[in-house]
This record gives C-alpha cells, sequence and structure tokens, in this order.
C-alpha cells in the first residue's frame, strides 16, 4: 500500500480529487489513524482501503480491538481528542474529502448526511434529558425547524421505529426504557435527517435475538424507504450473511480479506476468516460438543508487528512477521493480504 506524505494528503483538500465513480457514495483509501499514549503512538487502524456504494450494506467485521469501531469514528471525525488522529489516507463521501475538513464541515455532515448509531445507546443517550429533546436537536440544527413542529417529527420518527405510544416517550428520560427501546431512539435520531449512509456499530448488541431481528428487521425497512447505504458493524457472522452485500473482514488494524458476502463465505482464502467461520455454531454439530475456536488472541496494540499480524498471533517468527504482506485483488471483487501462510 502507499504511505503518502500527511502533509501532501492534507495539502490542497477538495481540489482535484477524481468525482466519485458511478454509484460510489463512500472511498477510503490507505487509512490510518492512531492514538497518542504514554508509551508513544499506537496505530488503531493501519492503512485501510474500501468502497461503500449507494444503498448497499457493507458489513465489517472482526474481534474486538481490531479497529473496527475506530474506522467508523474515523469517518465521522469522532475520534477522542487530542490523542486520536488521522496520519494518512483519504475518505471521500459524495466526492468530498472528509480528512482535513474544516469543523463546519463536518457538524453539517454527522447527524445530516450521515447517521451513527452508537454502540452503547444508554451511554450515547444523554441520561438529563428528555428523548424528544435528544431528537429534535439533530432536527432544528439541520433543519431550522421550530420547537413545535421539530417535536412533531420527533413523535412521528418514534411511531415509525415502533415504539408505543410515542406521544408519551418523547417526554421520558432514557432510563424509563427498555434496551430494545432505547436502541429503536437511536436509529430515530440517526435516520430523523434521511442521511445517505448509516454507520451502525453494534446496533444489537445486548439485546435478546427477537429484539434483535426487530432492529435489523427494521434498519432494513428504513434502508429501502430512503435509499441510504448502510456500514454494519457486528462481530455476528450470521448476521453479515442475512444483511450485507459486502464484507470486510478487519484483524489487528488492518483489513485481512474483503469480497461480496456469497463469496467471502463460499470461499474464504485468509486463514482468520476460516477460522470465524468455523467458530459459527450448526445444526448439523454434536449436541454439548466444544465450538471451535481461534488459539491465542489479538494482541495488545502497543506490540503490533510490522508483517502478518495474524502470524503474530499462532507464534510464527521471521520475516512473516516482519514484512507486511501485500494486500492484492485475488479475484474480481476479492481482496486479500497475501500472507504466504496464512493466504493459503
Amino acid at each position: 500500500m502507499r504511505n503518502e506524505d500527511p502533509d501532501k494528503v492534507a495539502e490542497g483538500r477538495n481540489h482535484g480529487e477524481p468525482e466519485p465513480e458511478k454509484g460510489e457514495l463512500l472511498r477510503v483509501r490507505d487509512l490510518v489513524s492512531a492514538f497518542d499514549t504514554d508509551k508513544g503512538q499506537v496505530r488503531a487502524v493501519d492503512g485501510i482501503s474500501f468502497e461503500l456504494e449507494k444503498g448497499r450494506t457493507l458489513g465489517v467485521v472482526g474481534e474486538s480491538g481490531c479497529g473496527k469501531t475506530v474506522t467508523a469514528m474515523s469517518i465521522v471525525d469522532l475520534l477522542p481528542k487530542p490523542s486520536g488522529q488521522i496520519l494518512d489516507g483519504s475518505i471521500c463521501f459524495n466526492g468530498d474529502e472528509l480528512v482535513g475538513a474544516d469543523k463546519e464541515r463536518m457538524q453539517g455532515l454527522r447527524g445530516n448526511e450521515i447517521g451513527v448509531i452508537f454502540q452503547e445507546p444508554m451511554t450515547a443517550l444523554n441520561p438529563v434529558h428528555r428523548i424528544g429533546r435528544q431528537i429534535t436537536e439533530a432536527l432544528k440544527l439541520h433543519h431550522e425547524m421550530e420547537s413545535r413542529q421539530a417535536l412533531q417529527k420527533a413523535v412521528e420518527l418514534l411511531e415509525l421505529v415502533g415504539i408505543p405510544a410515542p406521544e408519551r416517550r418523547v417526554i421520558e428520560y432514557p432510563h424509563q426504557l427498555s434496551g430494545g427501546m432505547r436502541q429503536r431512539v437511536m436509529i430515530a435520531i440517526a435516520l430523523c435527517c434521511e442521511p445517505d449512509l448509516l454507520i451502525a456499530d453494534e446496533p444489537t448488541t445486548a439485546l435478546d435475538v427477537t429484539v434483535q431481528a426487530q432492529i435489523l428487521n427494521l434498519i432494513s425497512r428504513m434502508q429501502d424507504e430512503l435509499g441510504m447505504a448502510v456500514m454494519l458493524i457486528t462481530h455476528d457472522l450470521g448476521v453479515i450473511a442475512e444483511q450485507c452485500d459486502e464484507v470486510v473482514v478487519m484483524y489487528a488494524g488492518r483489513i485481512v480479506e474483503r469480497a461480496a458476502a456469497e463469496e467471502l463465505f463460499a470461499n474464504p482464502r485468509h486463514a482468520y476468516t476460516r477460522g470465524l467461520l468455523a467458530s459459527i455454531p450448526r445444526l448439523e454439530s454434536e449436541r454439548k460438543s466444544e465450538l471451535p475456536t481461534i488459539p491465542g488472541q489479538v494482541a495488545a496494540i502497543q506490540d503490533f508487528v510490522e508483517g502478518c499480524r495474524f502470524c503474530q498471533r499462532m507464534e510464527r517468527e521471521g520475516a512473516l512477521t516482519e514484512i507486511r504482506p501485500a494486500y492484492e485483488e485475488v479475484s474480481p471483487g476479492h481482496f486479500l493480504e497475501r500472507c504466504p501462510e496464512c493466504a493459503k
């Protein structure tokens, strides 16, 4: 992958950038996001590239600590400041370069053109403000609605996302709602301005399976009605198979494999992808048998090697962990980190 000089990357933003391809909404190229720590600067996202077309769903899958949420927060410039920063790369949304964009541009983008469903609704929602106020905030900011009009719109949105008695819920506080209702409120906030892109970061975490299905069906229905693209971050490969058109598999801050969903499930090429798929419970498995697992765990971010990080997990040494494998298109639309040991 290329590594451009950060100063050159930032210079001349929005000038000379290529127009998006037909249907392309989001294009990420060689993105590097890092954090300053007591032990020095560490790269949580290390040179990743992908695209997302309008109306399509991109699944981002991987274990905790692989950089999925950092990637999403980099897109909307919500990395914790001042420690978090984008060091290199490009994020092109609707033809506009977002890396280096000014504060006003990003404020106008978030909640308007890009909606975000955050991972924990109980912490994402403000506990001291009523539900109605938290929904109307975006409507007043981006659409300049009056308070009464915005509140009526909030009631309509709550009804749209399936919350009963919405007129009562708008005057309640987050702690008065169940987990499923809070998640629906987050969806209502994310969709209130009819965004072009919805980033859903673990939207079904800690919800029971019935509510999970309702939330995912709701997102799909809203996607069909609004024609928006969805970036779905999850650990659940079953959700990926059901919801997504294309899948990005992340490991230790890098993309190790990317392909259309059907292709990825039918022909996984990377050892990490195969390990994830093997860990899915299957109906034909023997009852009470031990599920297959991937040995070891994701290394601490400050211990990431330059070479193949899955080889690092497997405790392999030498050039495999010293030289970064090439990331290439191995068949039409199927991209792979070509480690000679992991990508056989």
